[in-house]
C-alpha cells in the first residue's frame, strides 16, 4: 500500500506544469512526432470543436502535434464533414485496414485510429468533451517528453454530473466508483493510485500501443491498463491532472451495459493470468427489464461479450 501511495506522489503531474511551446522543442530535439486520435460515432454536435481547438492551438500555432486524426466510426450524421471543416484529417473506420473487416465498439475505432495515424507518440481524446482545451493533449504528452521511463499516461480530472440544466461538481464516473475501482483495489492494487482508470483520454508511445491487444468494446481502457502493468510494471505509467472534464452522460441502462463489459474484461484478464478459474463460459447477454412504449414491463437482451483485436504489430506481421 505504501508503494502505491509513493507512485501517486511520484507519478502524478498537473497539466499546468507543462508548456506547449517547451514540449514542442523537446519533441523536435528527440526526433519524435505526435498524433491526436479522436474516435467519433455520431458526434456531429461536438467533434468539430474538439478537433478544431486541438488543430489550431497545437498543430498550427506551436507544432507540438503533427496531426489531428478523427476516426469516423461509420456515423450516420455529419460527424465526418464537421471534423474536416475543423481542419482534422478524417478516416472512415470501415476503410482502414479493410482486410481486417470492421465492427462496433470504441476499442475498434481506437485500433483503427492507431493503424491510420503516424505519430511516434499517440494521444487518444474523446469526441464529446464540452470543455475541450489544449491541456488535454499538452498534459498527456508532458510526461512522455520529459521522462524516458514513462510509456503510458492516463488523464485524471473531476467529473461533474449534469442533471437537466444543473451541473453538479461531482457525481460523474459512476461506473468507475461502483465497479472499476473496487475491481482494481481487489485484484490490481498496484493501479489503485490512478484517479480515473476508465478515462477516455490517454497517451503512449506507438511501440507500446502496437504491442497490445485492443478490446473492441467499453472494456478497452481497463484491458490496456491491466496489460501494460502486467508486461511493463506500474512504473511505466504516469497520470496527469487535467482539472475537469464536462460531457453528456449516458443513461443508467447504458452504464449497466458498460459495467457488464468491463466485468467480463476483468474476469477474462484474471483467467488469462491464471488467477481465476472460470468453470463455465460466461453468458454474453445482459438482460435488462424495463417499460416498453405502452408502459408494459418488458425485457431486452444486450450482447456484452468480450472480443478484441490482436496487437497491431502482430496483425501486420501476419499479412
Amino acid at each position: 500500500m505504501e508503494r502505491t501511495r509513493d507512485r501517486f506522489g511520484g507519478r502524478t503531474h498537473a497539466h499546468t506544469g507543462f508548456e506547449a511551446a517547451d514540449l514542442a522543442v523537446r519533441k523536435r530535439s528527440q526526433g519524435l512526432t505526435a498524433s491526436v486520435v479522436i474516435p467519433a460515432l455520431n458526434e456531429e454536435a461536438t467533434v468539430g470543436r474538439v478537433a478544431g481547438i486541438l488543430q489550431r492551438t497545437l498543430v498550427d500555432d506551436v507544432g507540438l502535434v503533427d496531426e489531428v486524426l478523427v476516426v469516423d466510426a461509420d456515423s450516420v450524421d455529419g460527424t465526418a464533414p464537421a471534423a474536416r471543416a475543423a481542419g482534422a484529417r478524417v478516416v472512415r473506420q470501415s476503410e482502414v485496414l479493410p482486410a481486417a473487416g470492421t465492427g462496433p465498439g470504441k476499442g475498434e475505432a481506437l485500433w483503427k485510429g492507431l493503424a491510420a495515424s503516424s505519430g511516434d507518440l499517440v494521444v487518444f481524446v474523446d469526441a464529446d468533451i464540452l470543455d475541450i482545451g489544449p491541456r488535454f493533449a499538452v498534459g498527456l504528452l508532458g510526461p512522455l517528453l520529459t521522462d524516458p521511463d514513462v510509456q503510458f499516461v492516463k488523464a485524471s480530472y473531476d467529473r461533474p454530473l449534469r442533471i437537466g440544466a444543473q451541473l453538479h461538481p461531482t457525481g460523474g464516473g459512476r461506473v468507475t466508483e461502483l465497479l472499476a475501482r473496487p475491481l482494481i483495489s481487489s485484484f490490481w492494487p498496484e493501479l489503485g493510485w490512478l484517479a480515473q482508470p476508465l478515462s477516455g483520454e490517454y497517451a503512449g508511445r506507438r511501440e507500446l500501443f502496437e504491442s497490445l491487444p485492443f478490446v473492441r468494446g467499453y472494456g478497452v481502457e481497463l484491458a490496456l491498463l491491466v496489460d501494460i502493468v502486467e508486461r511493463h510494471g506500474p512504473d511505466a505509467i504516469a497520470q496527469v491532472d487535467l482539472g475537469r472534464r464536462i460531457h453528456d452522460h449516458q443513461s443508467l441502462e447504458a452504464l449497466g451495459r458498460m459495467a457488464a463489459e468491463i466485468l467480463h474484461v476483468a474476469l477474462d484478464r484474471l483467467s488469462h493470468q491464471g488467477r481465476l478459474v472460470v468453470t463455465d463460459p460466461l453468458p454474453h447477454q445482459l438482460l435488462q427489464p424495463g417499460r416498453d412504449e405502452e408502459g408494459r414491463l418488458a425485457i431486452q437482451a444486450h450482447d456484452v461479450g468480450v472480443s478484441e483485436r490482436p496487437p497491431l504489430a502482430e496483425w501486420r506481421e501476419r499479412r
